[in-house]
């Protein structure tokens, strides 16, 4: 399925914390190549050189980068406007782009852009993205940006990785439940991007499928329950940076 002007849909794909751009496609191309076969993705490397070490400096050559900087607790943010003027920038020079996809801090990133354009503060005269793909996200703590961000329910369609073994697992769930009727596929890892078995594969390729055949001047999610999958096939993590269950529909995956 092709998007405006017979063009295949686009995906900005961001990298997690001091990674790059190329890293992260890496990272997503353990998943059946069938799920993104027909988009266009994109894979910009983060504003600022790594400041310290990477986690990654033993498996991936460099350069590293990074989004923004932040504190410990992770309630101060250095260089994040800069951050998202460079992005939003990006985005409309060489967008449209449909959907967002994001690791860590490009995940964290990413849903800070679409709650932000819902609540007309950027992005005014770009079309509505319509979906994300949150893989190790969480919400920013900051009360200035959460109570605009985050005010409400965002309707994009949604797909969470959350790692049973994530340190960012709890900020995977609150970032989830920011989202109005999210997908949610869970893996027995750490903080990393998972490989995917059979069923999860399947529930990200259906997924998928309900973007490709949704109308085009559609960017909101509809009709869509909650879901929990487990995905049961192990891979090996990298170090970086509660779901409302009330309307939710759980699917308990097990394996032989």
């Amino acid at each position: 399925m092709e998007g405006e002007n017979g063009k295949k849909m686009k995906i900005l794909c961001l990298h997690g914390f001091r990674t790059s751009g190329s890293f992260i496609k890496k990272q997503i191309s353990k998943w059946d190549p069938s799920i993104f076969s027909q988009f266009h993705l994109e894979f910009p490397n983060g504003k600022f050189p790594a400041g310290g070490k990477s986690d990654i400096e033993s498996i991936f050559p460099p350069p590293y980068f990074e989004w923004f900087q932040f504190d410990k607790d992770f309630t101060e943010y250095t260089n994040l406007d800069e951050c998202i003027s460079y992005l939003t920038e990006y985005i409309i020079a060489n967008g449209p782009f449909d959907g967002f996809l994001g690791f860590s801090q490009g995940a964290t990133l990413s849903a800070l852009l679409i709650g932000y354009q819902a609540q007309g503060k950027l992005l005014k005269e770009h079309p509505p993205i319509k979906f994300l793909i949150s893989i190790s996200g969480s919400k920013f703590r900051d009360p200035s940006i959460c109570d605009i961000a985050y005010k409400d329910p965002i309707k994009a369609k949604s797909v969470h990785f959350i790692g049973e073994k994530d340190w960012l697992k709890i900020p995977s769930e609150e970032l989830a439940s920011a989202f109005d009727k999210p997908l949610i596929i869970r893996h027995p890892q750490g903080h990393t991007v998972p490989r995917l078995d059979e069923v999860s594969t399947g529930q990200l390729q259906n997924w998928v499928a309900e973007i490709l055949t949704q109308p085009k001047d559609v960017g909101v999610s509809i009709g869509e329950h909650e879901s929990k999958v487990e995905n049961t096939n192990g891979d090996i993590g990298i170090n970086g940076m509660g779901i409302n269950k009330e309307n939710a529909e759980i699917v308990e995956v097990s394996q032989a």
